[in-house]
């Protein structure tokens, strides 16, 4: 028999090896799947609706026994019932077992263990689960409809609303608490303004001027417009900036 050619076995490592998919280290991820109050991996994953950060259900639970404010950005979620304002976050709670080998099946048997060890009935969501084959599983959880925040699809633009200052002469006005808002593209600047004169309980002769970038923005312009006409410069982590300060009505 007649070996094969020198360079066809040199070609064919070649070719395996740059087909191999680039390998990252772990911890590149741990910032998006680590706790930032327990610093471990995210078990029952949490996210404020008001900022968007995610902690593990248990933690940020006991951390709103004594504050109302987002232990990462410290704004307030709620002046009285921060736990209002959070909802589980599957889909990043599933990112997090596939990376993390075995953590949700120790996770499981950690549950079980607490059960038992106090003599409680062990909930058919934990004992169920864990009996059932890893196959069947996987098939009740892709038939169950994944969702992160249960946004409605209608709602797809995420603001920050900066505000940068009052006129000399205007001191009467709350702060405004709710800095991020995810509102539908169609709303206008006006329904923006109305926005934030109710929650800073404005004089009618106060005016709200809103900025995007360099433009002074007109009542009638959409959100899904300013978006479109300033482009990359008004967006920040995805959120769409816009910036506000109080002037005295030129009617006062």
């Amino acid at each position: 028999m007649s070996s094969p050619p020198c360079g066809t076995t040199s070609h064919n490592v070649l070719s395996s090896s740059d087909s191999e998919e680039p390998k990252l280290p772990l911890n590149q991820f741990y910032p998006y799947i680590r706790c930032g109050l327990c610093c471990g991996f995210l078990i029952d994953a949490t996210t404020i609706t008001e900022c968007l950060h995610t902690f593990c259900k248990s933690c940020i639970v006991k951390h709103f026994f004594y504050s109302n404010r987002c232990p990462s950005c410290t704004i307030i979620v709620h002046q009285t019932q921060p736990l209002y304002n959070i909802r589980p976050d599957r889909q990043l709670q599933d990112i997090v077992y596939k990376m993390i080998p075995f953590l949700e099946e120790f996770e499981r048997e950690q549950m079980c263990n607490f059960y038992k060890k106090r003599g409680l009935g062990i909930p058919k969501s934990v004992g169920v689960s864990s009996a059932a084959p890893s196959g069947l599983k996987r098939q009740k959880k892709d038939s169950m409809p994944q969702c992160v925040l249960n946004i409605p699809p209608e709602l797809d633009v995420s603001l920050l609303l900066d505000f940068v200052g009052a006129e000399e002469g205007i001191s009467s006005y709350k702060p405004l608490e709710r800095r991020y808002v995810r509102v539908s593209g169609d709303a206008t600047i006006r329904h923006v303004e109305l926005f934030i004169r109710k929650k800073m309980e404005l004089s009618p002769t106060c005016q709200v001027d809103v900025v995007c970038g360099d433009n002074l923005l007109d009542h009638y312009q959409s959100l899904k417009d300013v978006q479109n006409s300033v482009g990359a410069e008004a967006l920040q982590d995805g959120l769409l900036v816009l910036h506000f300060g109080l002037v005295l009505s030129c009617l006062s």
